[in-house]
């Protein structure tokens, strides 16, 4: 690997120096130190070279991450806050090695609108302990909205093929859905799918029925319903070349059209989340409503089809699809719990386990988590200055033991609904710092420190109406959105 250099020949004081970690950087992991300045790394250091002065981090025996990305998480705000608040999910995060977010718009309303994500980011405002970037929702009533959609705002939308307990508008229709891809290919919006299709689903209920147990409930949302709706955005996305990105892949199949995809150029890829890496349908059995999800949770052949994907770089990235709800409403009876699991604080770890119990090197697993949780989703969603331990990027830090065993409880959970599916987990590796835009805003010692300054954060502007999206250069820091008080 190569050895980081002195970058910057600037002597004047740091406002951070994070010394002595292994550095994970997109040529690799090598040891070395990061220097911060107003926010930015403003150097990469190597052993033995002179750091400037100023307040240190000692990160030794851990790996330096650049800060990580969840590109799907639902924080319930507006409307849903006895789930869970910003405030909480947000020390959620921060305690998972997150500093990013990507948050979901089926709310109470439904962000299906410039005008009612700019009212949620005003909500949110003061709350966020991290930066924060909205998926607006589609809506099938009016998709034209896709097609003029402000990339400063948003620069995703998110599309429900199936119905569920907090799914706002869904699109049944064919029409509506092919009129979305067109509006959304126009407009240069990347479209993130929940792919399983309704009409498979309602034709299995009117034979069968609603689950009356745990064990039933995944072949009541089989995976025909995932592979039918993932057949038909193909070809949607073959027709109108539309940017898709498909969510929480839940089977085999599923991965291998996507795949075939891919490699036959169009633009798709597709995220899988930690849960369904990390259980089998054999849990929800066991398990009960903690597991019960959508889409569900499927058989051990699926779940090593995942591993795979994402292991050879398949899988664009990992997502936590973190959707809490109250232990009253997951313990009502199969047919009315509400899917949905808290999952922000466990992604990472929950996958570092999982990489080092299936016998990947832990410097090989630091690269594969910095590429599904960092450059992934920063490339896919123009999160410009995340995701990459780079000079010039924004200095967020995750500071992660590589080694440390310890065991999950309910004490541990920051979410607000106060469970997680994986209490009694033996996690292998934890983080033990998070540094935020240069200040370090949590520790394992002392949990969330500072004031929730987390930035709404604007995608990249046109340089003018009639040319294609302009790239803010790398070199610039992620904007911040006009009129977005801290």
């Amino acid at each position: 690997m190569n050895s980081p250099s002195r970058i910057s020949s600037d002597s004047s004081p740091a406002d951070l120096v994070v010394e002595g970690g292994r550095l994970v950087t997109p040529d690799g992991v090598t040891e070395g130190s990061v220097v911060v300045r107003d926010g930015r790394v403003a150097a990469i250091v190597a052993p033995g070279a002179p750091l400037p002065a100023g307040p240190r981090l000692s990160a030794a025996g851990r790996y330096v991450l650049p800060g990580l990305i969840d590109s799907h998480v639902h924080f319930r705000t507006p409307g849903l806050e006895h789930k869970e608040t910003w405030e909480n999910g947000s020390r959620a995060a921060l305690a998972g090695g997150v500093t990013t977010v990507m948050d979901m718009p089926n709310t109470r309303p439904p962000s299906l609108d410039e005008a009612t994500l700019r009212e949620k980011a005003a909500l949110i405002a003061g709350r966020s302990y991290v930066d924060h970037r909205f998926h607006m929702g589609a809506d099938p009533d009016h998709p034209e909205v896709l097609a003029d959609l402000a990339p400063e705002v948003a620069t995703s939308a998110k599309a429900f093929m199936a119905g569920h307990h907090t799914a706002p508008v869904v699109f049944r229709e064919a029409h509506q859905l092919e009129a979305a891809f067109a509006a959304a290919a126009r407009g240069g919006v990347r479209l993130v799918l929940h792919a399983e299709d309704q009409h498979v689903f309602d034709l299995l209920d009117s034979r069968a029925g609603d689950p009356e147990s745990y064990d039933a409930y995944e072949p009541h949302r089989p995976r025909s319903g995932a592979i039918v709706a993932v057949a038909k955005v193909v070809q949607l996305v073959r027709t109108y070349g539309t940017k898709t990105h498909i969510l929480h892949v839940s089977s085999a199949e599923e991965t291998d059209l996507l795949v075939a995809a891919a490699a036959e150029g169009l633009p798709i890829s597709f995220e899988v989340t930690g849960h369904h890496l990390a259980f089998t349908d054999h849990d929800t059995a066991l398990r009960g409503p903690r597991t019960r999800l959508s889409p569900a949770i499927r058989a051990p052949r699926d779940r090593d089809r995942l591993w795979q994907a994402v292991l050879s770089g398949e899988a664009s990235t990992i997502g936590s699809d973190h959707a809490p709800h109250t232990v009253e409403e997951k313990n009502r009876p199969p047919a009315e719990a509400p899917p949905g699991l808290p999952g922000v604080q466990e992604l990472a770890v929950s996958v570092w386990t999982g990489m080092l119990a299936r016998g990947i090197a832990p410097d090989d697993a630091a690269v594969h988590l910095t590429r599904l949780m960092g450059a992934g989703p920063a490339d896919l969603f123009d999160l410009v200055g995340k995701g990459r331990l780079t000079v010039g990027s924004d200095a967020d830090l995750a500071l992660l033991d590589p080694a440390a065993r310890w065991q999950l409880s309910a004490s541990h959970v920051e979410s607000l609904c106060g469970w997680s599916a994986y209490e009694g987990w033996m996690f292998t590796g934890r983080f033990t710092t998070v540094v935020r835009g240069g200040d370090v805003v949590w520790d394992l010692e002392r949990g969330t420190l500072g004031e929730p300054l987390g930035r709404w954060l604007g995608g990249p502007v046109p340089s003018a109406p009639a040319l294609p999206t302009a790239r803010i250069p790398a070199s610039e820091p992620a904007r911040e959105l006009e009129g977005a008080t801290r």
